[in-house]
């Protein structure tokens, strides 16, 4: 069976290592094209196109998919089943209807939850238990295809975006792999979603980046796990803009008004928050400056205990 894989980040690079150990023949590697990165604004590859170069697979980063061109590369080809994983880019309909076994893709949540960009931020933002990967179908509208396989895995109370996502990353291969030898065997299943369930996982902004204290000390700790590495959780503290990126929720609790300031010792800063609740700041950035623990920075920048 012929692949051709449509993958651009770090997320989609265990998929296609996987179909290349499981030793299905990978025809063609699909990616978007190299971006300017950091201060030389140097093209960097993408990390799949770097992936597909080290096993000699070939690599095509077509800015347009509509135009034919795309098409044409795609016969050429001449793919049995089209493996999508974080591409980054909607399919049109003549790509979709190409393949004799279709298209298929790696989606980071339990769909129908969670569809679009950022389902595994959003997962965390919202205090989910517990979330996974489902390989589907593609269709035309957004990751509303027919379900053919899932996983589902516990999300740590104090785990972040990124070793969630590196977890997810490796469950999607291993059910990947899981499912193409269904497909080829003609044994996979597919079940329509469920529409009444579906939830939205938007990409983020800035806007998501500002602490509410007066919110519980467990929400705004799931806002700064779900928030890393960009855009971050950020607050003032003593009159600097800060960056969180790491935080415990105290058993404590206190009277004080949310976003009092209640000690700023080697232990870190604790802040009221709503309900009585407590957070700690362990991890920060101050603009200008670097990422560091909160005690090292109050050594140097002392905040007034409310």
């Amino acid at each position: 069976m012929n692949i051709l894989f449509m993958g651009t980040p770090d997320f989609a690079v265990p998929s296609l290592e996987a179909l290349v150990a499981a030793g299905h023949r990978v025809v063609g590697v699909f990616s978007q094209p190299d971006k300017p990165k950091n201060r030389g604004m140097k093209l960097l590859p993408t990390p799949v196109k770097v992936c597909a170069q080290a096993h000699d697979i070939p690599v095509f980063q077509p800015t347009k998919l509509r135009d034919g061109t795309a098409l044409e590369t795609i016969r050429a080809l001449a793919p049995d089943l089209i493996v999508v994983a974080a591409y980054g880019r909607i399919l049109p309909q003549e790509i979709l209807d190409y393949p004799r076994l279709g298209c298929i893709n790696v989606h980071s949540s339990l769909l129908p939850k969670y569809r679009g960009s950022a389902p595994i931020h959003w997962a965390i933002l919202n205090g989910d238990r517990e979330t996974g990967v489902t390989i589907m179908h593609m269709a035309l509208a957004l990751d509303a295809g027919d379900i053919i396989a899932q996983r589902a895995t516990p999300i740590d109370p104090d785990e972040t975006v990124e070793t969630l996502h590196d977890r997810l990353a490796q469950m999607g291969a291993e059910l990947l792999v899981e499912t193409v030898d269904k497909i080829a065997h003609g044994t996979a299943t597919r079940t329509a979603q469920e529409e009444s369930q579906v939830t939205q996982a938007p990409m983020l902004s800035r806007t998501l980046s500002p602490m509410d204290w007066t919110r519980p000390a467990r929400a705004l700790h799931d806002q700064v796990r779900g928030l890393i590495p960009w855009p971050a959780a950020v607050t003032e503290l003593g009159g600097t803009r800060c960056k969180i990126f790491a935080t415990t929720v105290l058993e404590e609790t206190t009277g004080k008004a949310p976003g009092s300031i209640l000690s700023a010792d080697k232990k870190g800063l604790k802040v009221a928050c709503g309900g009585g609740t407590v957070l700690q700041i362990d991890i920060l950035q101050a603009d200008g400056g670097k990422r560091m623990a909160a005690a090292d920075y109050l050594r140097g920048h002392p905040i007034a205990v409310d």
